[in-house]
C-alpha cells in the first residue's frame, strides 16, 4: 500500500476539471492544490442517465409498482413506478435514472421511469463537469497532468481496495447492497475515527461512489467524539447526501443519489478492458514517431477493440504492434516506442 500523498486538505475553491476524451472511455478529475479530490469515468456506448429512450412494458412484477421494460436498443431494464394504464407490450418513453450496474453473477439492469420527454440522450460527462460551476481544461495535449494529480494511484486504489491515510488505512469492500469501508491505523480511538470517517468521505468522491455506504469505524464511548467524527463526513461530502449518526459501535451508514457504476465497479466487472484503456492513454503519451509495440496479457490484447487500436493509430500516427505474453499479469502490460 503506497502513503497517502498529502494529509493537508485541499482548497477545493481553487479546484478545476481536466477532462480527456479517451480511447474506449472520457475520463474527468478534479484538481484541487495538485491532488484529485474527485474523479469520474464514462465508457462508450454508455447511454448515460437522463436519456429518453423508446420501450415497451415487457412484464409486470408487480401490479402498480414495477415491472421490466424492454428498451429499443434490445436491453431491458427495471420500470418503477408503473404508470397508471400501462399493460404488457404497450409502448412508451422510458427516462434513464440509473444506468445498469456490473455485478459478479447478476448484474443490475437500468432503472427506468415513464416520460413524457421527447426522445434523446442525456447529458454526457463533459456536460455534467461543466455543470458542476468549477472550470473545465482539456488535457489531452501537453504535460500528463491527469498523471501528475495521481491518476495511476487513484486507479490502483480502486482497483486493490487498500487506500492510506496519515495514521491509517481503510479497507473497501464493494459487495450488492452496499460499500463499505473498514478503517484501521495507529491513532487513539477517537483520533482514528474522526481521520477515517474523513479519508472514507474523500475516497466516496474520489471513486464516484452512490448508494448506500457503511463506515466501520474503531468503537468510541465518548458520544462528543462520535459526533466529530460525523461531522468530518459533512465538511468534505457536498449535498445531496444523508447519514446516520457514529451508534455506539462505531458504525456510520451514508446515502448518496446513485445514478451510475462506481470506478472500483467499473474495474473489478471488466479488469481486463479497464488495463486495455490504461495502456491505449500509454501509448497516446508516448513519445517517439515510430511504431508503438503493446505487451499485455492475452486478455488484455484480446479486448482491444479493432475500432480502439485504428483510433489509437490515428491519434499518434503511428501503426501498433500487439505483443501477447502469458507471463504478464493483467495490470502488468508496457508499452515500448520505436525510433526510426
Amino acid at each position: 500500500m503506497k502513503p497517502a500523498r498529502c494529509s493537508r486538505p485541499p482548497d477545493i475553491r481553487l479546484a478545476e476539471w481536466l477532462f480527456e476524451a479517451g480511447i474506449g472511455e472520457d475520463r474527468a478529475v478534479l484538481v484541487a492544490d495538485g491532488i484529485i479530490v474527485a474523479a469520474a469515468i464514462e465508457l462508450h456506448g454508455t447511454m448515460p442517465a437522463g436519456s429518453v429512450v423508446a420501450a415497451k412494458l415487457a412484464k409486470v412484477l408487480i401490479p402498480g409498482r414495477r415491472g421490466i421494460a424492454a428498451l429499443a436498443d434490445g436491453g431491458e431494464a427495471m420500470i418503477e413506478p408503473l404508470p397508471r394504464g400501462l399493460t404488457e407490450g404497450a409502448a412508451f418513453h422510458a427516462e434513464i435514472v440509473r444506468e445498469p450496474v456490473p455485478e459478479a453473477g447478476r448484474p443490475k439492469p437500468a432503472r427506468v421511469r415513464a416520460s413524457d420527454a421527447p426522445l434523446g440522450p442525456g447529458p454526457d460527462l463533459r456536460a455534467r463537469i461543466a455543470a458542476t460551476g468549477h472550470p473545465v481544461r482539456e488535457a489531452t495535449a501537453g504535460p500528463d497532468r491527469f498523471e501528475a494529480a495521481g491518476w495511476t494511484e487513484l486507479l490502483e486504489e480502486a482497483a486493490t481496495a487498500d487506500i492510506a491515510f496519515a495514521g491509517g488505512a481503510l479497507r473497501m469492500s464493494v459487495t450488492p447492497a452496499m460499500t463499505l469501508f473498514d478503517v484501521d491505523g495507529t491513532l487513539e480511538p477517537a483520533a482514528l475515527a474522526v481521520a477515517g470517517a474523513a479519508a472514507a468521505a474523500r475516497a466516496i468522491l474520489r471513486f464516484d461512489i452512490g448508494g448506500s455506504i457503511g463506515v466501520d469505524l474503531p468503537t468510541v464511548p465518548d458520544r462528543t467524539a462520535r459526533q466529530a467524527a460525523a461531522e468530518a463526513v459533512d465538511r468534505i461530502l457536498p449535498q445531496p447526501f444523508e447519514r446516520t449518526a457514529v451508534n455506539g459501535f462505531g458504525f456510520l451508514q451514508i446515502v448518496r443519489r446513485r445514478t451510475r457504476a462506481s470506478i472500483p465497479e467499473m474495474l473489478a466487472a471488466d479488469p481486463a478492458g479497464a488495463a486495455a484503456r490504461a495502456l491505449l492513454r500509454r501509448v497516446e503519451r508516448s513519445s517517439g514517431s515510430g511504431p508503438r509495440t503493446i505487451a499485455a496479457s492475452p486478455a488484455v490484447i484480446a479486448r482491444m477493440s479493432p475500432a480502439w487500436l485504428a483510433e489509437a493509430e490515428r491519434r499518434i500516427g503511428a501503426p501498433l504492434v500487439l505483443r501477447a505474453d502469458a507471463a504478464l499479469a493483467i495490470s502488468a502490460g508496457h508499452v515500448q516506442a520505436q525510433h526510426p
